[in-house]
């Protein structure tokens, strides 16, 4: 027999799962065929490269407050400052861009090697770029310039041959009423002019903006940020406005249970990619994404070249952010960083646009990227480390090779091959000081062989999350603040292993990079001797602890496997960063 109040709370439940499902359902993407997926996504694959602007009045203060410097990104200093709505407004109007042109910055991310400009319509501040019959404060009622941002910039990128997508803040909005304030519950906030209700404020400002910037623009991306206090209804409201703009690209930040089309991964470059999905790193040049006067920490070209090769290996895309000023000037270093991107990616963008993740697990020298010609492969060699040898050896790759050249100046490289794999013989100087570029042809798809983990150059054995084999239902590599560490240990009947090789004999010292909330879990490492591990207690699982477990014997080129497996009784969850073994005298 069902009481009264079960059979109420049973019909809840029900309805609950079904607004669940009608709202999911208003992705129109949601039932796309794979066929239908790929055709949409097909340009942002290509593209693999594109400029990211955060523009809007946080550019006046430009992380000062009441003459004092406010910690944290430029664009959050209303947050982080905790300034009065009425304060911060008042900056609009010295939000004056005279120096706005559109067109030189289409052109200099087209020089860049950009394929796509994704900008701020909306940040948390809650300033609209464009004119917003939702609100007054936007560009064309609170600051002296009175005209769209955003039009002119999509003219320009276009005619730039460039796809062009809107940054939109659904939820947050530290300025009109209601607007979700991170930290705060619905309907709080630091100023009494925050107060409101989130869903007055979903229905007054978030689904008329979506709608006016989806039709008047008809961006190919929309770029959500911060699902704050978005439930599966809210999203439906938004995600069923992408009707208006067929064949749109959207990501993973709407929130409400919608995964959109992309990973967002932001500042940092995860050690696997995401497999199985499309994604995108957004990072910075400096430490900040809205102009602020004192950062100076510029990024050298070298890093940004190599976080666009490495992002390229793992099969994402990069965003590359430029934060203008108040007056409408990309800052000086960032245009100098691009200009220099755009030099290497005239000889090496083909080794970048188009590709796919690279075939292989690790290399020492450098990273992979890879695309189909006809019924053969095209691997393209990214040497970050000029052999000084002058031979640079592709582990594990079986399959004959037609063919090697540079990309800078299309020397032909002569390529030899032992059980080990294709050994191409090298000029004595790098064509390019950061980055040099090797194409090869190999015949087929990619066969390759795992090559067991080998010495770096200081003669320690690094064993790694990326190159770990997993036995059991639980235990992966997963990604924690752009560190890699083997995570989610909760089965003790799980295990971890990794081949290896020593390049001479002699003793190692095992030490293994860990942290647990509580310690007292022990691990067996097994395969190369047989040590016991009791795990300290770190604290966190964030907090990571080095710690020598106990030497071993290894003979030069005897391959062997170092297994790391639980000790049941007592067992508690823990990650694990890395295993080093250290040469010893």
């Amino acid at each position: 027999m069902k009481s009264k109040p079960l059979i109420a709370l049973l019909v809840a439940v029900i309805a609950t799962l079904g607004n669940t499902a009608t709202a999911l359902e208003g992705d129109p993407h949601s039932r796309e065929t794979a066929e239908q997926r790929n055709a949409r996504m097909a340009w942002w694959r290509e593209a693999k490269f594109g400029m990211f602007i955060h523009w809007g009045v946080y550019a006046v203060p430009a992380g000062h407050y009441d003459g004092k410097p406010i910690g944290g990104i430029g664009e959050w200093i209303m947050r982080h400052g905790k300034i009065p709505v009425a304060r911060y407004r008042a900056y609009a109007k010295d939000f004056n861009p005279v120096k706005y042109d559109p067109a030189a910055w289409a052109a200099l991310a087209k020089e860049a090697g950009m394929r796509y400009v994704v900008i701020t319509s909306k940040h948390h501040d809650g300033f609209a770029l464009f004119p917003s019959e939702a609100s007054d404060w936007d560009i064309a009622d609170s600051t002296p310039w009175k005209k769209d941002l955003i039009g002119p910039l999509a003219k320009a990128a276009r005619a730039q041959g460039l796809k062009f997508g809107l940054y939109y803040s659904q939820a947050q909005d530290w300025v009109h009423p209601g607007g979700a304030k991170s930290g705060y519950k619905d309907g709080e906030g630091w100023d009494d002019a925050h107060k409101g209700n989130f869903d007055s404020y979903m229905e007054q400002i978030a689904v008329p903006q979506t709608r006016e910037i989806l039709t008047r623009y008809q961006p190919d991306v929309l770029w959500w940020d911060t699902p704050h206090l978005m439930t599966p209804e809210h999203a439906a409201k938004l995600a069923s406005l992408l009707t208006l703009k067929p064949g749109i690209i959207h990501n993973n930040r709407l929130g409400g249970g919608y995964k959109g089309d992309t990973e967002t991964p932001e500042q940092h470059i995860p050690a696997t990619g995401f497999p199985g999905r499309d994604w995108e790193t957004c990072m910075t040049m400096n430490d900040t994404w809205g102009f602020q006067s004192d950062d100076h920490n510029w990024k050298p070209l070298s890093t940004l070249i190599t976080n666009l090769v490495d992002i390229a290996s793992k099969g994402g895309n990069y965003l590359l952010n430029v934060g203008p000023t108040a007056e409408g000037e990309i800052p000086a270093e960032c245009v100098k960083r691009l200009k220099e991107l755009g030099a290497w990616m005239k000889i090496n963008g083909e080794s970048i646009y188009g590709t796919h993740a690279s075939p292989f697990k690790k290399l020492s020298w450098g990273r992979r990227t890879a695309k189909p010609a006809g019924d053969d492969t095209i691997l393209y060699l990214h040497v970050l480390d000029w052999p000084e040898d002058g031979k640079l050896k592709v582990p594990g790759l079986s399959n004959p090779v037609k063919s090697a050249e540079l990309l800078a100046g299309g020397t032909k490289l002569t390529v030899e091959t032992d059980e080990n794999g294709p050994i191409l013989s090298l000029p004595a100087t790098a064509p390019d000081a950061i980055c040099s570029t090797i194409k090869m042809l190999i015949q087929g798809k990619p066969e390759i062989a795992e090559t067991p983990v080998s010495a770096d150059k200081d003669g320690v054995i690094r064993l790694l999350p990326e190159d770990a084999h997993f036995e059991g239902e639980d235990v992966k590599t997963q990604d924690q603040d752009g560190v890699a560490n083997i995570g989610y240990w909760t089965n003790p009947k799980d295990s971890v292993s990794w081949n290896l090789r020593a390049d001479k004999d002699g003793k190692y010292l095992i030490q293994i990079e860990a942290a647990a909330p509580s310690g007292g879990s022990v691990l067996m490492i097994q395969g190369i001797g047989k040590l016991a591990y009791s795990v300290p207690k770190t604290g966190s699982y964030k907090s990571f602890q080095p710690t020598h477990v106990g030497e071993v014997i290894l003979r030069k080129d005897e391959k062997t496997t170092l297994t790391l497996r639980p000790v049941v009784d007592g067992w508690h969850p823990l990650n694990v960063r890395k295993v080093e073994l250290l040469p010893q005298p």
